[in-house]
């Protein structure tokens, strides 16, 4: 290491908490802070954050990692990641948002993306932006709080509101509102951004009635986005990256080049292929997104997500109360030989790729008396390997590229008998990195690159380092036959959605 190291910090605002985490110039943690924060649920299929406590939890982890260096050392810059989708509107003289964040999980504007959908509408959504006509994307949560807020859309259109993703809402109250931008990777998850022009695309600000007056500035990943103001950190920081959560887990595996590809675990799983410079359309409802702009270079990427990953063994733990703690389902899963053939589908809030279905709610099948913790804890952990391997199956059948190894991130990547079961379930090799933080990660190396610390993206080769690689060991016929049963408790989540 050099005796004066050069420090980056990423603030990565995620779903659940906020983490404030400090890299050297050579990849290493020097310092870490996070904090969780309150999620509501008004209603069936509402999920909401109130806005300020997520920007206190922000400064109050900035302020707690950057504690744990030598007095008067600074990072040289500010990579921010956050949770995508997720939306805002605020006033722009206080800052203060018209109604609490409405998060990516929420379904509250499935009927009218239903409505829309009837109306013939997505086929040009789709061609435009590369997303499905859905409930998780920001546009129609746009609409959602312009329409039932007093007097909002008045105001946005007088250009008194501004609306972001939590990118752009925590950039606004670091340079005390001096700055209202995001990067392409965010924007291309609104459903309003076109991939192809690489702008806001008119005809869906009329389609969905959004002003273009509340819309943020468009930036690649790698822009000077601002500085902080002074008096939050005892200096102004340049805020030098951002990019959403998954993207920047992209980057922070090094997933650099087309064909590669990556999941993370968090509250949701989320699969992500790098196709370089091409748009691939999916013919499986995979989503077409843009993965970054880093020189001025864009690349775009095939993703699929899934909901409810670790968010299903929270259940376990804060609903049905069986666990006091997400670790010990490793355990419990290794004290069975098998989930004694008990099914969980956790479409809490729907289920995402492939199958898209905003209806649907989570189910457990095939109990019986024999039924215990133990399986159900098993079951909860085979749901998440099983929808990776669905949304693996669809990107390989869309995509001309081909690969037979799988980079994991995240939380849950610290379950080992997940890791060995996903390897069988997808008959693929697991590789988990040794910072298993890869979305901070990624937000610090994006900031390096913006503060000129690395030449180029090629440098980041030199930071991306593995543990850890899990090879399949179940027989085919046996991951066969295990599917088969996945699929019949899928369609008859369908059926049982069905209005």
């Amino acid at each position: 290491m050099k005796s004066n190291p050069q420090y980056l910090l990423a603030i990565d605002q995620g779903t659940t908490s906020t983490r404030a985490m400090i890299f050297d110039d050579q990849g290493q943690v020097c310092a870490k802070a996070q904090a969780e924060f309150t999620q509501y649920f008004p209603h069936d299929g509402w999920v909401e954050h109130e806005g300020m406590e997520i920007i206190k939890t922000v400064i109050d982890t900035v302020r707690g990692a950057l504690s744990q260096l030598p007095d008067g050392v600074f990072p040289e810059a500010i990579g921010i990641t956050n949770q995508r989708e997720t939306t805002l509107i605020w006033d722009r003289k206080t800052g203060v948002p018209i109604y609490p964040a409405i998060v990516w999980q929420d379904r509250r504007t499935a009927d009218l993306c239903r409505d829309m959908t009837q109306n013939g509408h997505e086929p040009a959504i789709v061609e435009k932006t590369g997303l499905l006509l859905d409930p998780y994307f920001s546009a129609t949560k746009i609409t959602w709080i312009l329409d039932n807020i007093l007097g909002a859309r008045t105001r946005a259109e007088k250009g008194e509101l501004a609306f972001g993703t939590v990118d752009s809402f925590i950039l606004w109250h670091l340079t005390r509102g001096k700055t209202h931008a995001t990067d392409v990777t965010n924007a291309s998850r609104t459903m309003l951004y076109n991939i192809h022009d690489m702008a806001w695309d008119m005809d869906l600000l009329r389609l969905f009635n959004v002003p273009e007056a509340i819309l943020p500035t468009v930036y690649a990943c790698d822009h000077h986005f601002g500085d902080t103001a002074a008096d939050l950190f005892g200096k102004a920081l340049p805020i030098m990256a951002m990019a959403g959560d998954q993207q920047a887990a992209l980057i922070g595996q090094h997933c650099l080049q087309a064909g590669q590809v990556k999941c993370t675990y968090g509250t949701g799983g989320f699969v992500m292929m790098n196709t370089g410079d091409k748009i691939i359309r999916s013919q499986n409802r995979l989503l077409t997104t843009v993965a970054y702009q880093i020189g001025g270079k864009v690349a775009y990427a095939l993703e699929g997500s899934f909901f409810c990953a670790g968010s299903a063994v929270q259940w376990l733990r804060d609903g049905l109360k069986i666990i006091s703690d997400a670790a010990e389902t490793d355990a419990l899963a290794r004290s069975i030989e098998s989930s004694g053939g008990v099914y969980m589908v956790p479409a809490f809030t729907g289920l995402g790729a492939p199958h898209w279905n905003p209806d649907a709610r989570g189910a457990l099948f095939g109990l019986t008396r024999s039924t215990g913790v133990a399986e159900i804890a098993r079951a909860a952990l085979e749901s998440v390997g099983f929808q990776t391997a669905d949304l693996l199956t669809a990107m390989q059948q869309d995509a001309a590229l081909s690969y037979d190894s799988l980079k994991v991130d995240g939380g849950m990547t610290q379950n080992e008998w997940l890791m060995q079961f996903l390897a069988d379930i997808t008959q693929m090799d697991v590789i988990r990195p040794k910072i298993l933080e890869t979305t901070a990660y990624g937000a610090a190396l994006l900031a390096g690159i913006g503060a000129g610390l690395f030449e180029k993206s090629n440098d980041l080769s030199t930071f991306c380092d593995y543990y850890s690689i899990n090879k399949p060991i179940l027989f085919q016929e046996e991951v066969s036959k295990q599917n088969i049963q996945w699929k019949k408790a899928l369609e008859s989540t369908g059926y049982y959605a069905e209005k």
